[in-house]
């Protein structure tokens, strides 16, 4: 056979599949039912899509589903389409990146607005397990015996196997006087325990100063030595700054000279009130805390050097429920040197999402980035390890005893500056 020949031959054979290829896109963007998926896969990417992404299994599977699924006729084909961007963000392996289809992006959208009804905890993802990270002050949940670290496996009667976060809290917030019953496993027991709570609309405190208050039982009140002053931080909202800053004067008028700051059971929140309360304690330019994007894209959160504490005796409270913005703070102080931790290690909540609109009413919110602390620690891997290690256990909560604090006034009884 000639070269010629075989050239043609070779030119005919692109022919014909380039051909069928063009038939089969044109019959398959024509199929009812696909053609606002099609426009939604034939935009054109953000970023340029990886040489080896094929979406020819994805249409393959959507055939099949359309051609052979026995209930199709009842399935809405757009419900098909938020199936599968689930699926795309779920196979990031990231319990905080997911999205929000119409209903939870409402959802969503009001709970991040201002108060709610629930039942007053902070959730998280561990080891694929839903997880308390804290119980909230003066909540339902608080009161019903909640503790950080426990297990969320069901919810009513419905295992949480395979709930994201945000389906768990879909399923646990509800109207005010209505109930929720969780099963939770609790560390160190091997047996779970059934929760019923009843819903509340949820106002969180941000501080606490009234030493009275630091246990359940008036008549078992801890005695404070008088040069110790104990604030207690509950959440870093908008105003938590501001009431913090009042709280240091008190401490000023008071004439303590040395702190105990409580952020056991702080969930966390706006980055920028914990940058505020670091900046007291930390000079001008210091930095707080790193954003680590990746591909060497860091950015840096630094002190505004308000620095009024020079040498001040300090140690901070954490467990388990301290997350997010408690552990910047708390990561901060501890690399400088200004605080000592005592408790138990962190929850490890150091990732930055960022809600962005995919539609007119769904979005995502995505992982974008890391928190490191100011020596480079990674919040995200396991949390922070306390200098002291101190745990609380159920006999010492139904004794109105906490060794934690015990523990820090102990490391600062002879202290005469910062503890070393």
């Amino acid at each position: 056979m000639s070269i010629l020949r075989k050239f043609g031959l070779l030119v005919g054979a692109l022919f014909i599949i380039a051909l069928i290829f063009v038939v089969g896109l044109y019959v398959g963007i024509n199929l009812p039912g696909e053609s606002k998926l099609v426009g939604i896969l034939n935009m054109k990417p953000m970023t340029p899509l990886p040489s080896e992404v094929d979406f020819a299994p994805f249409w393959q599977a959507w055939s099949l589903a359309q051609d052979k699924f026995v209930g199709i006729d009842k399935v809405q084909r757009q419900n098909m389409v938020y199936g599968a961007i689930s699926g795309l963000l779920k196979s990031l392996d990231d319990p905080y990146t997911v999205f929000f289809p119409p209903e939870e992006n409402t959802e969503f959208q009001s709970s991040i607005k201002g108060s709610f009804e629930g039942v007053g905890m902070e959730i998280g993802m561990r080891k694929n397990i839903i997880t308390i990270i804290a119980p909230l002050k003066g909540t339902p949940a608080e009161r019903a015996g909640i503790l950080a670290g426990d297990k969320i496996i069901k919810i009513d009667a419905t295992s949480t196997q395979d709930y994201s976060v945000e389906d768990a809290v879909r399923h646990i917030r509800g109207p005010r006087g209505t109930k929720v019953k969780l099963t939770i496993l609790r560390n160190g027991e091997d047996d779970p325990r059934n929760i019923e709570i009843a819903r509340d609309v949820i106002n969180v405190p941000i501080i606490n100063t009234d030493t009275s208050q630091l246990t359940r039982n008036a008549k078992n009140k801890i005695n404070i030595p008088h040069d110790i002053f104990v604030l207690q931080l509950y959440s870093f909202s908008e105003n938590s700054s501001l009431e913090f800053r009042n709280a240091l004067r008190q401490m000023a008028q008071g004439g303590q000279q040395k702190l105990i700051l409580d952020l056991r059971n702080n969930p966390g929140g706006y980055l920028e009130s914990a940058v505020q309360i670091a900046s007291w304690f930390l000079s001008q330019g210091q930095v707080v805390v790193q954003e680590d994007y990746g591909n060497n894209d860091k950015r840096f959160h630094r002190s505004y050097g308000n620095n009024v504490f020079n040498n001040l005796p300090m140690v901070i409270l954490v467990n388990q429920g301290s997350a997010s913005a408690s552990e910047i703070l708390a990561g901060a102080l501890q690399d400088y040197g200004i605080a000592k931790l005592v408790g138990e290690k962190t929850f490890g909540k150091g990732s930055v999402q960022e809600l962005l609109p995919l539609t007119d009413n769904t979005s995502i919110k995505i992982t974008v980035a890391k928190w490191l602390t100011p020596n480079g620690r990674d919040i995200s891997a396991g949390g922070l390890t306390p200098d002291y290690e101190v745990k609380t256990n159920e006999k010492n909560i139904e004794d109105d005893r906490d060794p934690v604090l015990e523990k820090a006034m102990e490391l600062l009884k002879n202290a005469n500056g910062k503890l070393l």
